[in-house]
């Protein structure tokens, strides 16, 4: 009895040991199925499923004939986690070559005491596959994408830059974002417990962004730069602008600006970004007598064959103006006058046309009014009521001047930015 007492005993032992096991693992259970659920279930999505953002190709940027300007390549952000870095002096050295940088930078990041730096932004795919091809623990490539202007500093000023983010930051790609930027897609990707993927799944496909033609022709476009870069350097002026357009329909053909720039690397000249065409206020200078004989001209006060005895000079208000080259008295035609640019001509036909009447066709010759053309930060130009006019305002806004730097405007009649046209 006492053999098979003992035994029992045993028995019981075991099936309460067995019992209690089966009594924790329920309560265990319920642990992770019910109490800890929520947050289990977000930890092992956090680490077996990844929400990535799918970049829509920028769309291209041609010019009249459908040469490209401005376009889009795929690439990848390369980050990293320093402290899984074992080797940072021997994996410097194997980043650096690739990523364009000298070892000596790339171990400055690699030694970071943070959880999470980036190495290269927007770094071009076929170089983004080398890094990928070393299998450096805790690197991590995002795709993107990257702007490339093929032309460099062609039309730099014209087209803008695109920032990090993808986003327009200066010129067509600022004003036209919205028509470029496409809609990024979204890409949900399942990892095993090392991190390889199992399953990619396009939640959301991504959308091109439209594709924009210029009127510009880069042929032109191009001599013209060529033109201004000869001014630069022979005449080493502060900045220079020309601008070529077509008279027929008043589309732009070219819009240059000097100094020039690389919008492919704008950090090394960013003021040279600026677009002096539409960004500054200029005086048209000796151009601007067209406005004023256009207005008698459209009136009837005077006809191309109208003549004027013109002394050598002319006293308007406290002032005495006279032509550019020395003469002596002489009688010209209105033709004459705006053919040789005279400044007593065009004086005296702006007193016949009157303070009030010039400034109507001031207006309707558009300045004062912005073009509405599609680049951005375009100057409406300042254009004095006749209120405001002085003794010699309209003797000033009738002759010859130098054009004058925008950030030294003298007050006369009209103090407009040049003579602009839509795309």
């Amino acid at each position: 009895m006492t053999g098979v007492a003992l035994v029992q005993r045993r028995i019981g032992l075991l099936f309460g040991a067995f019992f209690l096991l089966l009594v924790l693992a329920v309560l265990r259970t319920a642990d992770l199925g019910f109490l800890r659920s929520g947050s289990l279930r977000a930890a092992a999505n956090q680490q077996h499923l990844t929400q990535q953002l799918v970049p829509a190709l920028r769309g291209t940027i041609t010019d009249r004939n459908g040469l490209d300007l401005a376009v889009s390549e795929p690439a990848d952000d390369v980050a990293i986690t320093p402290y899984l870095i074992k080797d940072p002096v021997a994996t410097a050295r194997r980043l650096a070559p690739i990523l364009g940088r000298t070892p000596d930078s790339v171990l400055a990041k690699l030694t970071r005491h943070s959880g999470f730096v980036y190495l290269a932004r927007a770094l071009p795919q076929a170089r983004a596959r080398m890094v990928a091809a070393l299998n450096i623990p805790g690197a991590t490539l995002t795709p993107t994408t990257r702007r490339v202007y093929p032309r460099q500093q062609l039309a730099a000023q014209v087209l803008g830059l695109v920032g990090l983010d993808g986003k327009g930051l200066a010129g067509l790609e600022y004003s036209l974002n919205a028509s470029l930027h496409g809609s990024s897609g979204r890409r949900t990707i399942v990892s095993d417990a090392i991190g390889q993927p199992i399953s990619i799944k396009d939640a959301r496909a991504e959308v091109a962004g439209a594709n924009v033609s210029l009127t510009l022709d880069s042929a032109i476009q191009q001599r013209t730069e060529d033109v201004l870069n000869a001014v630069g350097s022979i005449y080493h002026p502060l900045d220079a602008t020309a601008i070529v357009m077509n008279p027929n329909d008043g589309s732009i053909l070219a819009l240059a600006n000097w100094p020039p720039t690389d919008a492919n690397h704008p950090g090394s000249s960013p003021a040279a970004l600026e677009d002096r065409a539409v960004e500054f206020n200029y005086e048209p200078g000796s151009t601007f007598k067209v406005v004023t004989i256009a207005g008698a001209l459209s009136l009837g006060l005077v006809s191309p064959t109208t003549s004027f005895y013109l002394p050598p000079q002319i006293q308007v208000a406290d002032r005495t103006i006279h032509d550019a080259e020395a003469r002596g008295p002489e009688t010209l035609t209105v033709a004459q006058i705006l053919a040789q640019s005279s400044n007593v001509g065009a004086i005296t036909i702006g007193r016949l046309l009157g303070p009030d009447n010039f400034n109507t066709w001031v207006h309707r010759f558009g300045f004062g009014s912005p073009t509405g053309v599609d680049l951005p930060g375009e100057e409406r130009g300042i254009v004095l009521s006749p209120a405001h006019y002085s003794g010699s305002s309209m003797g000033r806004g009738s002759r010859s001047r130098r054009c004058r730097s925008p950030r030294r405007m003298p007050p006369s009649p009209m103090a407009a930015s040049c003579a602009r046209r839509t795309w």
